[in-house]
């Protein structure tokens, strides 16, 4: 059996849990070894459609705790609020920094829509990932985390490097319900520390 097949079992596991897609052991995964969910954080999700990864995160965080955010339209989730829009739009960006306020979590699953250039989009998942850490920079609480998706290539490795200049800890890490095939990574970063402007940290 490929690997393919073998990690497909998770569609079926996520059917059969109830949850609206395979995406969600990703974050599961993740939170397991990284503990990034504490009940009662306010955690807003960037890219959330369909939404599996909204349904883990009220689930450990509590119903009214968490924001998502798409261009799509999503199906309502009990719990969770819902902006649709686009993260790479400055206006749009300044709504949701207004309406989220200060959060303990940011989670990021944006992805770009594939070109089938892989410079293309490896170039796209960065810039998306940049977005989503601007945000941070807007919004995030000291001492606070951030799960975000990039695509490997030659601008990974500087991108990594710009999330330790804001967080304590940083890992780079890919989860066994990531196909095999993937090229996507994901950061993850906790001990937020603010922006360093004139010698301090200024959030």
């Amino acid at each position: 059996m490929t690997a393919y097949k073998r990690k497909d079992g998770y569609y079926h596991k996520a059917k059969e849990e109830g949850y609206r897609s395979r995406a969600v052991y990703k974050l599961k995964q993740i939170d397991e070894k990284f503990n990034i969910f504490k009940e009662g954080n306010v955690v807003v999700d960037l890219g959330a459609s369909p939404g599996s990864w909204s349904e883990y995160a009220v689930e450990k965080v509590g119903e009214g705790n968490v924001l998502a955010i798409d261009k799509e339209r999503m199906r309502a989730i009990d719990g969770v609020s819902f902006q649709q829009g686009d993260m790479t739009d400055e206006g749009f960006t300044r709504k949701i920094s207004i309406i989220a306020g200060e959060v303990d979590v940011v989670i990021s699953d944006m992805s770009p829509n594939i070109t089938g250039n892989y410079d293309v989009d490896h170039a796209r998942s960065v810039y998306l990932a940049r977005q989503a850490l601007k945000f941070c920079y807007a919004n995030l609480r000291k001492g606070g985390r951030f799960v975000v998706k990039v695509f490997q290539g030659e601008d990974f490795r500087k991108f990594m490097e710009q999330t330790k200049k804001t967080f304590s800890s940083v890992h780079g890490y890919s989860p066994e319900a990531s196909r095999e095939s993937s090229s996507e990574m994901y950061i993850i970063c906790k001990g937020f520390q603010g922006v360093k402007k004139d010698g301090s940290w200024k959030r």
